[in-house]
């Protein structure tokens, strides 16, 4: 296969996968989008190993090496601030369980975290995962950039 078809493959994928989660949303069927996903994402990976055009060498592994470690360096901190952030909004309300009695007749009820809070957990989830993707996509570039990923090889000329 060639790289550019992998490529393509990839949008198509991509596509199929944003249709199957409007297709899980309309259902409310969220078991569907995880299959397909996991496949989709099963389905690229024996995609790229079939690709024939494989420009990968010693440099090409170092600098995808460094770019994953600097990428899970900064994410953890992140991911760690950001919980410890909603670690505290959580606790500083009861945790969605309801006293037996709701009090004296009159008063307003305690104030609890409700249920819908967990598809707002859900896309808050994503808009990490969105910025682990461009932490990887921005070491990426500056290491190929630091070791001349794009450079040409001088065994090639």
């Amino acid at each position: 296969m060639k790289r550019n078809t992998f490529y393509l493959l990839a949008g198509i994928v991509a596509l199929a996968e944003v249709g199957i989660f409007w297709l899980s949303v309309e259902l409310e069927r969220p078991i569907l989008i995880q299959v397909a996903f996991v496949l989709g994402v099963l389905l690229l990976y024996a995609a790229r190993r079939a690709v024939e055009e494989r420009i990968e060498d010693e440099r090409t592994a170092m600098i995808t090496q460094k770019a994953a470690l600097r990428t899970l360096e900064v994410f953890w901190v992140a991911f760690f601030a950001i919980s410890l952030g909603s670690a505290v909004v959580a606790f500083s309300r009861p945790l969605g369980l309801r006293p037996p009695h709701p009090g004296p007749p009159g008063t307003a009820p305690p104030d609890v975290l409700e249920l819908p809070f967990i598809g707002g957990f859900a896309l808050f989830q994503m808009a990490l995962l969105c910025l682990m993707i461009f932490l990887y996509v921005g070491f990426r570039m500056y290491y190929a950039r630091k070791y001349g990923e794009w450079d040409t090889d001088e065994e090639q000329d």
